[in-house]
């Protein structure tokens, strides 16, 4: 295929040098990447572990396990923006060293926690070291990569986040069965010393060449708007309910806080965001499927691990090796995603996508405590699946929305809206797990010591751990706590499931279908080949 007469070639944005090592610095991406979604997954399998009694583990409540997940994720979404924005201001690779740095030694604090309390304090630390690595890992790919391999490489890189979510559970389980708990942060010392290594050498540096002025007020409002919103979500989550002044003041005041920062960009000479990006409709819907999918699967995410481990009785490891179908699936099939958005076009494969979401979210409404395993293996694969159809079509979306030197602003912006809707996932789906659970279970509660009967009914863990102490009084109470979070759950899988179909609803709606096929000859602009 040859470039038609008289059209002008594209010179190539990205130096030969760069081009060159591009697959290399996409390796190390990828490596920093997984040191943030590893730590994650491994503490989704560890709760069970942490909420023990020490020596085992530290006395966790149910609360306090929430607010060790939480802590980070409340960090990490109130300052993704602004540091997506520090990126493309002082230099992304600056910022994703510096931000490694601080997740490292987070990690080695959070091994030494003695209390649920300094657990919860090192995790905020941490997440403030990851808000600064995720945004650059994708606003520097988008730079070391021309516009026509981005789509491959954003599947690649999304397909990473499969083997983060792989390589967790396992790792954690093997590093449970062998050492203290506090292992598993501290197994993310060595590998954030070789990603800083590896960073050193391979990643260039970029920056927005033409940042303009700071904009000052525009990121004070956001921190504070998102810190407002998400804390208002998780205490609601906490409370199990979103009525009380406690949750309804920082969700109202976070709203309002980010209604003015919307009001201050539209007005701003140097806005730290171009609002006016969200008023396409594919942007619009890209970020909002981001968001939904992510609040749908993050609830389930949550309630899978004590539903393996507590109702099931696997291992934490055990546990871990039956999430592989869905680590596979997204490994297998989000690098090619490109393939299939070139033959069918972004709206039907999200959509296709969001509904295999919908349907494995909505199968956990069919399990109960005798389900094969097989069923579990390929529901999690659906699942798997439906994600990596979803994750690299919208993430090029948003990412190829924007000019190139904002790439830290787009990456901040796709990853606030997947953190947001990640955490009012867990919120709202784990009140509804709560409250149906505390119901189910009262009535079972009437032999339970009355000092202990509040406690009991929190939670299955507080359940199962007053029936132990019972003896073999306590057997019928085990079965009772085991039938409710069943029936807890299946109403929870439903509720995400109708999430799901919210998203399918809304990407089939807005996304734009297939591109027409443009002939040669045509007038487009070809970019010239490059040797590899």
């Amino acid at each position: 295929m040859s470039i038609p007469s008289g059209a002008p070639a594209v010179a190539p944005r990205v130096p030969e040098a760069v081009h060159r090592r591009r697959w290399a610095i996409l390796g190390v991406l990828m490596f920093s990447l997984l040191i943030v979604v590893l730590d994650n997954s491994i503490l989704n399998v560890a709760v069970k572990t942490i909420a023990s009694p020490a020596p085992t583990g530290i006395g966790a409540t149910q609360s306090e396990l929430e607010w060790a997940i939480n802590s980070y994720t409340l960090v990490f979404a109130g300052l993704l923006f602004t540091a997506g924005l520090l990126g493309d201001r002082i230099g992304r690779k600056k910022v994703l060293l510096a931000g490694i740095l601080v997740f490292g030694v987070g990690s080695a604090l959070a091994a030494l926690s003695s209390t649920p309390g300094e657990l919860i304090t090192w995790r905020a630390l941490m997440g403030f070291g990851a808000a600064f690595v995720m945004p650059a890992t994708l606003a520097v790919l988008m730079n070391v990569f021309e516009r026509d391999e981005q789509p491959k490489a954003i599947g690649i890189w999304a397909g990473s986040v499969g083997l983060g979510i792989a390589i967790g559970p396992i790792t954690g389980g093997l590093l449970l069965e062998h050492f203290w708990w506090g292992s598993i942060f501290l197994v993310n010392v060595p590998v954030v010393i070789v990603a800083l290594v590896a960073m050193a050498v391979l990643v260039p540096d970029s920056r927005d060449p033409a940042p303009g002025r700071v904009d000052p007020l525009g990121v004070v409002l956001s921190i504070i708007g998102l810190v407002l919103l998400v804390y208002g979500i998780i205490r609601g989550g906490e409370l199990a309910s979103f009525t009380d002044v406690t949750v309804l003041a920082p969700l109202i005041g976070g709203l309002l806080v980010l209604a003015a920062f919307v009001w201050h960009e539209k007005r701003s000479s140097h806005p730290s965001i171009d609002i006016s990006y969200f008023r396409k409709p594919a942007f619009s819907a890209a970020v909002a499927a981001i968001a939904l999918v992510f609040f749908a699967l993050m609830g389930v995410t949550f309630f899978s691990a004590f539903y393996l481990q507590s109702v099931r009785g696997y291992t934490a490891l055990e546990s871990g090796l039956l999430i592989l179908p869905l680590a596979a699936a997204q490994m297998i099939f989000a690098p090619r995603a490109r393939l299939v958005v070139d033959r069918f076009g972004a709206r039907a494969v999200c959509t296709a996508g969001m509904l295999l979401v919908a349907g494995g979210l909505a199968a956990f409404a069919l399990f109960d405590a005798d389900t094969p395993l097989w069923v579990l293996c390929l529901v999690f694969f659906v699942q798997g699946t439906g994600m990596a159809h979803i994750m690299p079509p919208v993430t090029v979306a948003v990412m190829q929305a924007l000019p190139r030197e904002r790439a830290g602003s787009g990456s901040a912006i796709n990853n606030t809206f997947r953190q947001v809707g990640g955490a009012l996932g867990i919120a709202v789906l784990g009140s509804v797990l709560s409250t149906v659970y505390r119901g189910d279970i009262e009535g079972h509660l009437t032999g339970v010591p009355a000092a202990a009967r509040d406690v009991a009914g929190e939670s299955i863990e507080a359940t199962l751990g007053v029936a132990e102490r019972m003896g073999p009084a306590g057997k019928p109470l085990i079965a009772a706590a085991n039938d409710a979070f069943i029936g807890a759950m299946h109403v929870t899988a439903l509720g995400s499931a109708a999430v799901a179909l919210i998203g399918a609803a809304v990407v089939a709606a807005f996304l734009p279908g297939r591109p027409p096929v443009v002939q040669e000859g045509q007038g487009q602009v070809r970019e010239p080949a490059r040797r590899s």
